[in-house]
């Protein structure tokens, strides 16, 4: 347990928050909310020790272990990755190495080996003769072949190193479990694979998450950084929603109220001020007016962009057709004999573990690339704008921000731009910084500026959630779900593909695929889709284990 009694945190002059009174129970998971910058992750630090807060106290239960997602990606590079997990249980990975240490001597003194019976007693009690089997499953739910087991760190590619942090921290069974962005860099499957293991863990996780969905499904109370405060809120994310809705109504009707007061007071002051009988009553109607404090009405840090695709002309019946396109990358078949029909009203989401090949798919269609062999073919009234997964090239040049996206807007006036921008929550200076220093969510959000001003009307997406807060994500989502053209689009953001989706699409290993008409969760039900899914991917380990684990 956690308890946490006033605490502050300030830098400058700018308030994170102030007087935060919070108790963190065993058997919940709580998710931590809030705009980008609001403090989420500091408060996390704050928690664990990381870094310092102002005023207040953090009281953590008598013996009771911490563990905590690394973002150092590169910390543990020459260390072998079940090492590295087991390194999640400081004190049981210390106890094996002096035991290592002891046990490589030719002969034990007399005190040595009483200390290494002390050893034995700590690392049975601790679980050290099951602590390898236990990482190893941890890695493979999570997707890592047993083969990368024996690996250095070092060997493994990004997403692999942040699945081989997230099992370090998941691994021992600590007390408390702080997660920071625990779903970067999984896909579906994984992400499944964590919220059953969330959902069973009996002891106490706190977790900053941008994913609707896993937060729906593994918190049990949300506590919201806004207002310079951390309200704490019962229930899973979709009832917080619910319930900010309903809070901000009420604010803005209070605020309404107190605007229409203040107005009838100024009016009052302003006819009768100079008359002598009801000078007394204007004094009195003064104070009323500044009590009422208007200039100091607390600002939510919450800012919602504005997303919204208008195709500038309807899309006929012909939209897209493959034909048996072919694509590899290193001696690896990304594509094979792949043939496709789009139809016009589709909103089609490419999903599996096939991720390269998807990828693949989305740039040969949008003409970044060239298949080996095989032909595609657009309909005539098709106009398409893409958006790639790797957007850097776009952002290769010191041009402002202004002046970026004029290159893409049909109306090249500055203000026209500016005011497009502002919507997009570019305001004032910001909208003059050069591109090249912008952060991934800047990208992102001018990458979508770009395609709005596009007029497209068939849209290809390849993970455009990546960097958004839930802010901007849920603006996103519904600007798709209103989009009247055809949506191509590949994401792991499970309530963004259930939401918008109509027709899913699976890439399967040897070049297969799995089409179906129907939303996502629907699909991850299916028994068609099951049967077929485990026979497509009985042909390999990992791929036997993520059909084992089906829930996309």
């Amino acid at each position: 347990m956690i308890t946490v009694t006033d605490l502050s945190l300030s830098y400058g002059e700018r308030a994170l928050f102030k007087n935060v009174n919070l108790k963190f129970t065993p058997g919940n998971c709580y998710g931590i909310i809030g705009a980008n910058g609001a403090g989420k992750s500091t408060f996390l630090k704050i928690l664990a020790g990381e870094i310092e807060h102002d005023k207040g106290e953090i009281s953590i239960g008598k013996g009771q272990r911490i563990a905590v997602l690394k973002q150092d990606h590169f910390a543990f590079e020459q260390y072998p990755v079940l090492e590295t997990v087991i390194m999640g249980y400081r004190k049981l990975y210390e106890i094996s190495k002096e035991r290592e240490v002891l046990y490589a001597k030719e002969e034990l003194s007399e005190a040595e080996g009483m200390r290494a019976g002390e050893l034995e007693a700590d690392f049975a009690e601790m679980g050290g003769w099951e602590a390898e089997a236990g990482a190893g499953q941890l890695l493979s739910g999570l997707g890592l072949d047993e083969e990368d087991h024996e690996k250095l760190m070092e060997e493994l590619d990004e997403s692999k190193k942040v699945r081989v942090l997230l099992a370090q921290a998941l691994f021992g069974n600590p007390d408390i479990l702080l997660l920071d962005e625990p779903t970067n860099g999984l896909d579906l499957e994984s992400i499944a694979w964590l919220e059953d293991f969330l959902i069973e863990f009996p002891n106490t996780v706190i977790v900053v998450s941008h994913d609707r969905h896993f937060l729906n499904t593994v918190c049990t109370h949300v506590c919201d950084i806004d207002y310079n405060k951390i309200t704490p809120y019962s229930g899973n994310y979709d009832f917080w929603y619910q319930m900010s809705q309903i809070l901000q109504r009420q604010a803005k009707e209070q605020l309404k109220k107190r605007e229409d007061k203040a107005r009838e007071l100024k009016e009052f002051i302003q006819r009768f001020s100079s008359n002598a009988s009801k000078s007394r009553q204007a004094t009195s109607r003064k104070k009323v007016l500044e009590k009422l404090d208007l200039e100091n009405v607390p600002v939510t840090s919450r800012k919602f962009p504005y997303v919204g695709f208008k195709p500038e002309r309807d899309i006929g019946n012909n939209v897209l057709q493959t034909d048996k396109l072919n694509c590899s990358f290193e001696g690896t078949a990304l594509l094979k004999d792949f043939s496709l029909l789009v139809n016009k009203g589709d909103k089609i989401a490419f999903v599996g573990i096939e991720h390269a090949s998807k990828s693949a798919l989305f740039d040969i269609i949008a003409g970044e690339k060239k298949p080996e062999t095989g032909e595609f073919s657009w309909g005539q009234t098709t106009s398409v704008s893409y958006f790639p997964k790797e957007n850097s090239a776009f952002f290769d040049s010191s041009l402002s921000i202004v002046d970026w996206l004029r290159q893409y807007s049909p109306d090249e006036d500055e203000t026209y731009v500016r005011s497009f921008l502002g919507r997009m929550l570019f305001s004032g200076d910001d909208a003059l910084k050069p591109v090249n220093v912008l952060s991934g969510g800047e990208k992102v959000r001018c990458m979508l500026s770009r395609m709005m001003l596009s007029g497209a009307n068939v849209l290809i997406l390849d993970e455009p959630t990546n960097h958004l807060d839930l802010e901007a994500i849920t603006a996103l989502n519904d600007g798709l779900v209103d989009f009247t053209g055809v949506i191509l689009f590949n994401s792991h953001d499970h309530e963004f593909i259930n939401s918008i989706a109509n027709r899913i699409i699976e890439l399967l290993p040897q070049g297969g695929m799995i089409d179906r008409m129907m939303p996502f969760d629907e699909y991850l039900k299916d028994n068609s889709v099951k049967q077929l899914r485990s026979a497509a991917y009985s042909g390999t380990n990992s791929a036997n284990r993520n059909a084992q684990r089906l829930r996309m």
